[in-house]
């Protein structure tokens, strides 16, 4: 790890444990250009005539007639506005006059050790030995305006995390109206795009296919980062698998709208930008005044898919989520929506907890209906009041009882939102977001609530403070259930509502610190209707997050997957649920259930005291599945095998543990197949010279882990492979445990 400036040649030079991206100022007026990020370069000399400076169009002090050419194709580190650089722009900014050319030069640097926070953002971090950043002021000397580029880098992982600051240092007032996290200018090597698409209940399935000329683009404007869209865009070679070719990847720590777009140019350059969506942004920015962009995660690969994956996965483990759970074993939770919906009461709730503790499952989940009114889901939000018709003595009374059984207590909040009938509403319509003289448009029957606003965030705050110093709750469910429409705020002026989706998210993410610093010892998991603001910045506040509301194991292959793909397995919040599944009607095993959701946090989503005698058995079995294995399967090292998306037919992938004294091979069959021979996957990671025991977990009495009688090679297993039996009928799993001998 390292960054360098070399004064001679004027190149930045950044060094991750396997990459290198270079940055060279050029020209008199100070142009900062992209050179290169790729595979680590120990020698970058000669890499400056990547830049093409010194063919046409020349730079401006040397034909100075063709400037306009020169700003079209020179390959930016932050790309400009209106002055001749007909590609996406990375800032737009207006002036008093009414007009918004914008240029950015290169005015001055620093280099430091460690890494500075983000003002009201989640932002990766690190001590002062383990990451290094680069910070480039450039100036636009009309505007008075400044833009800080800032680069840091880990030493444990092939990531840069990008940002930028702008900073008005001149008299008059400006509007930005566009503020992208980063820029990327690269040759294009015909490149695949890799995004994940999705909506409720079928969250984040990988979709890859060519880009051309012309601009690509994932974004959204709910207000979330969405079930649609994610936050994320991977440009793959041709050819790039889970193994081999390049793939860079560009991640949003962010949880509002975003943009995240790739544009290839008449001369075959390819141009990435992410940041907010400037859809509907605008930021008034006063002499003295500063905006702080979101952060994004860049990351190259030269070992495909799965060399990024592994990369992101160390970021988010090691300087991402900052959870006092991170290395800590999650509780087993049974949460009552499936099993109750809102039917219960404190009566139902300990019939569930009594038969949970006995069977090894370690906390009870209150979901939605246990405040104000709430007796279905059009009433009652904003109202965070225990309903003690519902909950007769109140909640204290509950979780003392749930604790004399040996179980924690947990519960659901959606502190973001607002019902019409309620008596918060009543109160203050105006907290509501509205747009004046407009009929609000209703999502399930709720409004959003201006949580940009100082008044809104304390009233809700000291609600769930309340209710959460009451008892003994160790764990909260934070929810959020609708997107953001009727963009207007009661509070802020005219010439100010294009802040509002911005200052949204600020808001939000403000009452998560305050409730964490508030419970340091919190569990928190964040949700969103299922999984729909799953990404990064909201990893900053909670260990994990709700996956999704569709809790099939079998849907729930593909979802876990493209999950995985970016995020660890313990970020995944994974449960058993009951069949027929309450989304898609489908009957899978219990046993399958039990596989698929240990690949997450573990836990159950189901009415316990109606399973039958068959199932009712098998718990203490996955409970103890679960103690076995987690700790491997939370630090372990996730590698994909083999995917039911993509074949059809099977799902497997392997997860190391940390010492290399074991491993994880998890394996479901989703269809069976006739006259077919067993399948071959070759495995990863392992111990070419070392010789392996393989063993398998088991459900049924006896032993958890039973052997199986074969042993095999390291290299055997990685290069000829590690043969699966077909299993007879479908939606059929199994984990394999292999042990170094």
């Amino acid at each position: 790890m390292g960054i360098t400036y070399l004064e001679q040649k004027k190149i930045f030079k950044l060094d991750t444990p396997n990459t290198t991206y270079l940055m060279e100022i050029v020209d008199a007026e100070g142009f900062l250009g992209h050179i290169y990020y790729g595979r680590r370069l120990e020698d970058a000399e000669g890499a400056e005539e990547l830049l093409r400076t010194l063919e046409g169009p020349f730079t401006p002090e040397t034909n100075s007639r063709d400037r306009s050419s020169f700003m079209d194709c020179f390959p930016w580190e932050y790309s400009s506005h209106g002055v001749g650089d007909f590609r996406e722009s990375s800032v737009r900014v207006k002036d008093e006059n009414g007009c918004s050319a914008v240029m950015l030069t290169y005015l001055s640097h620093e280099i430091y050790e460690g890494k500075r926070p983000l003002e009201g953002l989640p932002a990766t971090f690190g001590k002062q030995d383990q990451v290094q950043t680069l910070e480039i002021t450039c100036e636009d000397k009309c505007l008075g305006l400044r833009a800080v580029l800032s680069y840091s880098v880990f030493e444990d992982t092939d990531a840069i995390a990008r940002s930028v600051r702008f900073e008005n240092a001149g008299r008059q007032v400006l509007s930005l109206e566009k503020a992208m996290s980063c820029c990327l200018d690269m040759d294009n090597r015909n490149f695949d795009a890799i995004t994940l698409h999705g909506s409720w209940a079928r969250e984040r399935r990988i979709e890859r296919k060519p880009i051309g000329h012309g601009r690509f683009s994932v974004s959204t404007l709910r207000g979330e980062t969405s079930h649609q869209e994610h936050c994320f865009l991977a440009l793959a070679a041709p050819g790039a698998n889970q193994d081999q070719g390049e793939v860079y990847g560009f991640h949003l720590v962010y949880s509002g709208n975003f943009l995240i777009q790739a544009e290839v140019n008449q001369f075959d350059s390819v141009r990435v930008v992410a940041g907010i969506n400037p859809e509907d942004f605008c930021w008034r920015l006063g002499g003295g005044e500063s905006f702080q962009t979101p952060e994004v995660i860049l990351t190259y690969s030269a070992q495909g898919i799965g060399g990024m994956t592994n990369s992101l996965h160390k970021l988010y483990r090691n300087h991402l989520i900052r959870s006092p759970y991170l290395h800590k074993k999650r509780p087993i939770l049974i949460n009552n929506w499936e099993a109750t919906y809102f039917d219960f009461d404190e009566k139902k709730l300990l019939d569930i907890a009594k038969e949970s503790a006995a069977l090894g499952i370690e906390m009870l989940v209150m979901d939605d209906g246990w405040f104000g009114n709430r007796y279905d889901d059009n009433r009652a939000l904003g109202d965070w009041k225990v309903n003690e018709k519902k909950l007769k003595g109140g909640l204290g009374r509950l979780v003392e009882q749930v604790n004399a059984l040996g179980m924690k207590f947990g519960i659901w909040f959606e502190p973001e939102m607002i019902s019409e009938e309620s008596a918060l509403y009543r109160q203050h319509p105006d907290w509501a977001l509205a747009v004046p003289g407009r009929k609000p448009t209703l999502s399930r029957n709720q409004y959003v609530l201006d949580i940009s606003r100082r008044e809104v965030r304390d009233c809700i705050m000291e609600q769930v403070f309340a209710v959460l110093h009451s008892a003994n709750i160790e764990y909260v469910k934070w929810d959020m259930n609708r997107p953001l429409t009727d963009l207007g705020s009661a509070a802020l002026p005219a010439d100010r509502q294009g802040e509002l989706y911005h200052r949204y998210v600020l808001g939000m993410y403000e009452m998560q610190e305050r409730l964490v610093k508030e419970f340091p010892d919190l569990l928190l998991e964040n949700c969103s209707g299922g999984g729909g603001r799953f990404d990064p910045g909201m990893l900053y506040y909670s260990p994990q997050i709700w996956c999704s509301d569709d809790t099939d194991a079998v849907e729930r292959l593909a979802i876990q997957e493209s999950t995985a793909m970016l995020y660890p397995l313990s970020a995944m919040g994974a449960h058993v649920s009951v069949c027929p599944n309450h989304t898609v009607g489908r009957n899978t095993p219990f046993e399958t259930r039990g596989y698929v959701a240990l690949a997450g946090t573990f836990g159950y989503e189901l009415d316990i005291t109606k399973l039958d005698e068959e199932d009712r058995a098998m718990v203490p079995r996955q409970t103890a599945m679960y103690h076995r294995f987690h700790d491997l399967v939370r630090e372990g090292e996730y590698y994909r095998l083999s995917s039911w998306q993509e074949n059809g037919s099977f799902d497997c992938f392997q997860v190391n543990g940390p010492d290399g004294k074991e491993c994880l091979v998890f394996y479901t069959q989703v269809l069976n197949e006739p006259a077919k021979k067993s399948r071959i996957v070759r495995l990863k990671g392992l111990d070419a010279g070392a010789r392996y025991r393989i063993r398998v977990v088991s459900m049924e009495g006896g032993d958890l882990i039973k052997d199986t009688g074969r042993e095999a090679s390291g290299e055997v297993l990685m290069y000829g492979g590690f043969r699966l039996e077909r299993l007879w009928g479908d939606f059929r799993s199994r984990i394999f445990c292999l042990e170094r001998i």
